[in-house]
């Protein structure tokens, strides 16, 4: 189920999918995630928003990355990944998946994710 969720501190609804995304799962406050990012990327000599330096990060912080098969939405995701938290990616946003709900700004439910990030334990 969709839930209304924004956690960027100026109410931003777009743009910053991938900060609000790992916020929500990781507990971590919106403007500590965007610092940690661009400190990540800095490292990496790449933009804190790019595919490369987020999903490095994530793996840095014991996220593991599955890819989905062809057919899944964000909707059945949420669905049948009924417990836990997870960042799940299309190809152009990011949205939280917690305990069966979408965390998102907007109803992304019909969008097609192609891979998720979930930490073990």
């Amino acid at each position: 189920m969709w839930k209304e969720h924004n956690l960027n501190p100026s109410g931003i609804r777009v743009g910053d999918c991938v900060i609000r995304a790992i916020a929500a799962v990781t507990g971590k406050s919106w403007d500590r995630v965007y610092a940690e990012l661009a400190v990540h990327g800095f490292k990496l000599a790449d933009m804190p928003s790019s595919n490369a330096v987020w999903a490095s990060y994530l793996g840095s912080i014991g996220y593991k990355c599955n890819v989905l098969p062809y057919g899944y939405t964000i909707r059945r995701f949420a669905d049948e990944y009924d417990s836990g938290a997870y960042i799940v990616c299309t190809g152009s946003h990011v949205v939280a998946v917690k305990d069966g709900d979408y965390l998102d700004t907007w109803d992304s439910g019909d969008e097609s994710p192609l891979y998720y990030f979930y930490k073990e334990g």
